[in-house]
């Protein structure tokens, strides 16, 4: 996902924005308007932040988008799957309509009613052919079979056209939302790139400090007395065994739209982590918001999924002690960081 919104208030940690790798890398703009002062490091910081959030919120539309798409392209295969199957049937019994109407010219001529099925459409002489003293009824038979599946062949082209009408869309729509998260990515960049060395190096030692608390809080005995206010609660066993999978991929990048094992966006990390527990998570951190128990910020218990921002768009894994294991935003790694260092919505308890 992209960057979290700078907390308000003091004591909150502070997102990432320099990491193990940089969606995007672009030249230094040229300032147009010199006598505007230029900004602080602290406004710079704001900003790559909301434009890393802006771009969260368009990923997890991405993530739904290309869900969608990846179910619609498996129903279009097996709709055309099915036709073509259909089509080998009725092809099938027309040949052997055809069979009855030969043997009956080798002796003496062809049923009036099967010569008016082989040289018109079967569903116009279908109307007609029960009422046909001719036809046996065992061609009767074949014949509303073959209307049936002439039918169902015609519904089964319809819908596959509308699945791909529908594909296409959603297919153009993923490549704007990728213009659109990658834009944002490298305005965010170019505000990064015009500031000092010095200035970087200062960021990257801070966050890398943040981290490292955060790190250090996460690993502590929440029986110490260092222990938040928030008082865990015994997490689920497929909980902890998805917050342990999550542990394991500390350092990891980050990168939108990814899902794992070497790299993830933060609803990506949370379905990767459990699936090792065994637990199949929908994609997008909006879904996920929707299954299992909804709890609180005092009722969170380690391996709780953690929901942040209005729109549900950054999802976790509560680690214990006061603390989320994550995916913060591009440019970053997997990592623990405070439960309250974004705007907190609920947790969810899964199993």
């Amino acid at each position: 996902m992209a960057s979290h919104r700078r907390p308000k208030s003091p004591g909150r940690a502070r997102v990432t924005i320099f990491g193990a790798t940089a969606a995007a890398t672009v030249a230094i703009t040229s300032q147009t308007a010199q006598a505007d002062p230029e900004p602080t490091l602290d406004e710079v910081r704001e900003q790559v932040d909301d434009l890393r959030h802006e771009a969260e919120v368009v990923t997890e539309e991405y993530n739904g988008a290309k869900e969608r798409a990846e179910e619609l392209q498996a129903e279009v295969d097996e709709l055309q799957d099915s036709t073509a199957r259909g089509q080998e049937e009725l092809n099938d019994l027309r040949s052997g309509l055809g069979s009855v109407a030969a043997a009956q010219y080798r002796n003496g001529g062809i049923d009036p009613s099967l010569q008016l099925f082989l040289s018109a459409d079967p569903d116009a002489y279908l109307d007609q052919a029960s009422t046909l003293d001719q036809v046996s009824d065992k061609q009767a038979e074949t014949l509303r079979l073959i209307e049936d599946r002439q039918r169902t062949l015609d519904q089964q082209r319809q819908e596959a056209g509308d699945r791909l009408a529908e594909l296409e869309e959603l297919r153009s729509q993923l490549d704007e939302q990728k213009e659109t998260i990658q834009g944002k990515l490298n305005e965010a960049q170019s505000l990064l790139n015009q500031l000092t060395q010095e200035e970087q190096d200062r960021l990257a030692a801070e966050e890398a400090a943040e981290a490292e608390r955060a790190a250090d809080a996460a690993r502590a005995d929440r029986s110490s007395d260092t222990r938040t206010e928030i008082v865990d609660l015994p997490g689920s066993s497929r909980g902890e065994a998805a917050l342990s999978a999550a542990a394991g991929k500390i350092g990891a990048p980050y990168v939108w739209g990814a899902t794992g094992p070497g790299a993830f966006d933060c609803s990506g990390l949370t379905s990767w982590a459990y699936a090792q527990a065994g637990v199949s998570l929908p994609r997008t951190s909006q879904s996920q918001a929707g299954i299992g128990t909804r709890v609180g910020l005092n009722e969170l218990a380690p391996g709780d999924l953690v929901f942040y921002y209005d729109g549900l768009t950054h999802v976790g894994l509560y680690a214990g002690n006061g603390q989320i294991l994550h995916a913060p935003s591009s440019g970053s790694f997997v990592r623990y960081d405070s439960v309250t260092s974004m705007p907190f919505q609920f947790g969810v308890r899964v199993g």
